[in-house]
């Protein structure tokens, strides 16, 4: 978490600070990411930028929750809770619980408030004595705390160490779970849960036959990126984000 938050405060200081592009900027630190991670692992421990698995107790374990396993013999109610629900690590958990937060704290708090309308009309909240680019920053930082228990789940919850190109281009479909939602907290929740589903029907349809012929692995690896971007162009309509958002902001004198 702290170095995803330094990776965010110099996406902050590119952005915000200096007034560069967002894009570029968070282009560019994604490829200096991927150099600067895998080049220590490879200097450091010649596993081809991998690192040596975790050993026993260093990394979070599925948490079976109170009541699983004598309710898993109930029908319909009992796999549900003890397959479905039960069994994940805590950063599941947290990650749920941070979509309740973050709706609670955009649509239900001064800071929510401000943080919305720094978004959207900038000139507004700096005419209301506010500062714009001390908000922006507070949302950089609470971006990057985020992105670190992301990280946290891949490295020491469901892997056990760090590997070149781990996420596997998940950060992109965020992007895109993001964009499907409309910038909104809760349908971003079911839109990730959609593109799990899809992630995890891949898996499941490794080594299927269509019509006697075995489908080629690759085809469908990369189901869950096509129907994004279906989805994406196809049903959502015209996804319009805040209006600010990305604009670098110039205080008027």
């Amino acid at each position: 978490m702290s170095v995803s938050l330094a990776t965010a405060l110099l996406q902050g200081v590119a952005a915000i600070t200096l007034r560069g592009n967002q894009l570029i900027a968070g282009v560019a630190i994604n490829m200096l990411a991927a150099g600067l991670t895998t080049f220590p692992g490879q200097t450091r421990f010649s596993r081809g930028g991998r690192t040596p698995p975790l050993g026993e107790g260093g990394r979070f374990e599925p948490i079976t929750l109170p009541f699983a396993n004598e309710l898993a013999g109930v029908p319909i109610i009992g796999p549900i809770y003890y397959e479905l629900i039960s069994g994940h690590y805590i950063l599941v958990y947290v990650a749920f619980l941070m979509v309740a937060v973050t709706a609670y704290v955009l649509y239900r708090t001064r800071f929510g408030l401000r943080l919305r309308a720094v978004g959207e009309s900038p000139k507004a909240v700096d005419t209301a004595g506010i500062s714009v680019v001390k908000l922006r920053y507070q949302a950089v930082i609470i971006t990057g705390l985020l992105c670190g228990i992301a990280g946290a789940y891949f490295s020491i919850a469901r892997g056990s160490g760090f590997g070149n190109n781990m996420t596997a281009g998940k950060g992109y479909i965020a992007l895109a779970a993001l964009i499907f939602a409309k910038w909104k907290p809760v349908p971003a929740m079911f839109t990730c849960l959609l593109f799990g589903f899809l992630d995890a029907l891949q898996i499941r349809l490794q080594g299927a036959r269509l019509g006697g012929v075995e489908i080629p692995v690759q085809a469908i690896q990369a189901l869950p990126y096509v129907l994004t971007v279906i989805l994406l162009a196809g049903f959502i309509g015209k996804a319009v984000g805040p209006k600010a958002g990305g604009v670098a902001y110039t205080k008027e004198r």
